[in-house]
């Protein structure tokens, strides 16, 4: 298994979901090899509930990393478990066309490019002030 897939996998066992029970990690390579990683995090007011994904992106951002190479979703499921739609979102204006690796408890299990997750991304070009990221 590799680093990544075991870093989101570790994330995983952090996560605050006692509503749902559903566990899910996430790390993410900068270019540099370093991993920041995030889990999911409820709220009884489900809506404030926050995704693995973006506590990682939002905890590299606050660590100072500006965009990433890969990243890596783990959960307990037997089928790859994607990134939400905000997720998706949030990855492809923080990494743009990153490779998406997808794993469960017994490794990975698939990988994507991020334009085939959200093949349509809203970004800065469509504000009229830069390129995607």
């Amino acid at each position: 298994m590799n680093d990544l897939v075991g870093a989101a996998l570790a994330a995983r066992l952090a996560a605050f979901a006692p509503f749902s029970k559903f566990l899910v990690g996430c790390a993410i390579e900068a270019a540099d090899g370093r991993i920041f990683t995030g889990c999911n995090v409820e709220s009884a007011s489900y809506g404030l509930t926050m995704c693995a994904e973006r506590v990682a992106v939002f905890k590299a951002i606050s660590e100072g990393l500006r965009g990433a190479v890969r990243v890596c979703v783990a959960a307990d499921t037997d089928a790859p478990t994607p990134p939400c739609g905000a997720c998706r979102q949030w990855l492809w204006e923080f990494a743009g066309d990153c490779e998406v690796i997808l794993a469960n408890l017994s490794g990975e299990k698939a990988r994507w490019r991020m334009r085939d997750l959200l093949p349509a991304p809203f970004d800065a070009r469509m504000l009229g002030s830069g390129e995607p990221a």
